[in-house]
């Protein structure tokens, strides 16, 4: 496709939250994402980026991936590294993979997913998690042409609001 992004025209780099660039960056597409239909509707508060940069910050196992283009932030990935019992590893859950709508369809999110799976490959890790809302064809497809599939035996997603 012509229209897609080769590895050269992005570059990667670890979110450094002591660098307000990167603080900015990071809240911006969360915000980008939460702002959308298919993250809720509604962007943070102040107060919410505020807690989210010092959770994120002081995170004790977790890293944010940026996608740079022309020295601009376009996508990220933010990921929290995991313990299996089963396996007596570590692995990696992939958590967001966001990408600005005007840069979506370049196959940013593919190169995210690509260096994500690198980063886990170089560590040992055992596996690699995401959700992956069942509505979102466009990632799912882009998740099951890099290997991802629903677990055997398929699991569910579950949670509880407190």
């Amino acid at each position: 496709m012509e229209n897609r992004l080769n590895e050269m025209d992005l570059s990667f780099v670890f979110c450094d939250f002591s660098n307000e660039d990167h603080c900015n960056g990071f809240v911006d597409l969360i915000n980008h994402y939460k702002a959308d239909p298919m993250g809720g509707g509604k962007p943070f508060t102040m107060r919410e980026q505020l807690y989210l940069l010092d959770g994120m910050a002081n995170h004790p196992a977790s890293f944010v991936l940026f996608a740079i283009k022309d020295e601009k932030i376009v996508g990220l990935a933010t990921c929290f590294i995991n313990f299996s019992t089963f396996k007596a590893k570590l692995y990696l859950n992939i958590h967001d993979v966001i990408v600005k709508k005007k840069f979506r369809g370049l196959g940013i999110g593919r190169q995210l997913m690509e260096r994500c799976i690198d980063i886990a490959s170089e560590r040992k890790y055992c596996k690699i998690t995401l959700e992956v809302r069942y509505d979102n064809s466009n990632a799912q497809k882009l998740y099951r042409s890099l290997g991802f599939d629903e677990t055997v035996p398929v699991m569910h997603f579950w949670s509880k609001a407190l």
